[in-house]
């Protein structure tokens, strides 16, 4: 069994891991339209999979086809190898091209790194146009996500979002009455792209993407758009209409989180968080967020800039110091 995969069989319990989400995927004509790039995205033969490019003439994307007001949206992601500084691959929802000034937006972000070193995974929320107080995070990823594919998913109700790497949580972010627009609330659309993000994806902008390794490539299989369809000109008794999809939304599995998940969650965070926005006080100063946990011991961890005091170490590195890795052995976190 690979390294991966026993990893995550432990974050969830030492007996036995939670089942797989039990939900249809589509073909990419049935959810999707092309969004830029021309000849950088590439279809499968059988239209289940999808390979975005990056060269230095273009990156490329797609898009859903219809707005959603909240659902559940995943894909089985496999980012690009060897040296991938500057690259940033997204899986995300927004509504901006709708809402310039106002808009709301979910990310999952996969910020790329010199060869030999991992990928981070950075998720963000931002609601009402909410830039200027970003609520990001960033981890380091436990697994090398370019030997194969993996599911990343992003589930949004209105009560609360979670983000989702395989079947295990990485973070959960609750509505409150204080966090007011901050928390995203109008139709999004659903985004995959790979774009050059050299200013500021890779050791904060000073390593930037090198041409001569592309083109880089990705590839998203597995699609999952499940939600409420909604118009995006003609919003008239939305609340009503979704009612029946939010409910259905918020009772499938994927949207309890069990005592067991929790707990998988609260590992993967102790392990492999990397920044917080809830403790980044030069960029914040003194500003509190209604949604961070101030209490916790987790903020114990992290310093003044919202980086951890104590990183954990490189998978790909750590490996590289174990002459026989044994199967049942996960990376550390030290």
């Amino acid at each position: 069994m690979a390294t991966s995969t026993v990893f995550f069989l432990l974050l969830l319990t030492p007996m036995a891991a939670v089942a797989a989400f039990d939900v249809p995927t589509l073909a990419f004509s049935e959810g999707f339209s092309h969004l830029f790039g021309n000849d950088n995205l590439i279809r499968s033969k059988d239209d289940r999979s999808v390979r975005l490019s990056l060269n230095r003439y273009s990156g490329s994307g797609f898009i859903s086809s219809e707005l959603y007001e909240h659902g559940f949206f995943s894909a089985s992601i496999k980012l690009p190898r060897d040296y991938t500084a500057g690259v940033v691959v997204a899986f995300y929802t927004s509504n901006g091209d709708i809402f310039p000034n106002t808009h709301d937006e979910l990310d999952l972000e996969f910020l790329g790194n010199v060869r030999g070193k991992d990928w981070r995974i950075q998720t963000n929320v931002y609601g009402n146009g909410s830039t200027a107080r970003g609520r990001e995070e960033r981890y380091l990823v436990p697994f090398d996500p370019t030997e194969a594919a993996h599911r990343y998913s992003i589930l949004w109700t209105p009560d609360y979002i979670i983000f989702y790497i395989d079947d295990v949580p990485i973070r959960e972010v609750v509505r409150s009455d204080a966090m007011g627009g901050d928390f995203p609330s109008k139709p999004m659309s659903v985004y995959a792209t790979i774009w050059d993000g050299s200013s500021w994806a890779t050791s904060y902008g000073k390593i930037k993407i090198n041409y001569k390794y592309a083109p880089y490539v990705s590839e998203f299989s597995d699609l999952i758009l499940r939600g409420c369809r909604v118009d995006p000109i003609q919003q008239v008794d939305t609340a009503e209409r979704c009612a029946e999809a939010v409910e259905e939304l918020m009772s499938a599995d994927y949207a309890l989180l069990t005592p067991m998940k929790r707990a998988a969650m609260r590992r993967f965070r102790e392990r492999y968080m990397i920044y917080s926005f809830c403790y980044d006080h030069h960029r914040y100063g003194n500003f509190t967020f209604p949604d961070c946990d101030y209490v916790s011991p987790e903020h114990t961890r992290f310093g003044e800039w919202g980086d951890n005091r104590f990183p954990p170490k490189e998978v790909r590195r750590s490996r590289r110091r174990v002459r026989k890795p044994s199967p049942i052995n996960v990376p550390s976190s030290e």
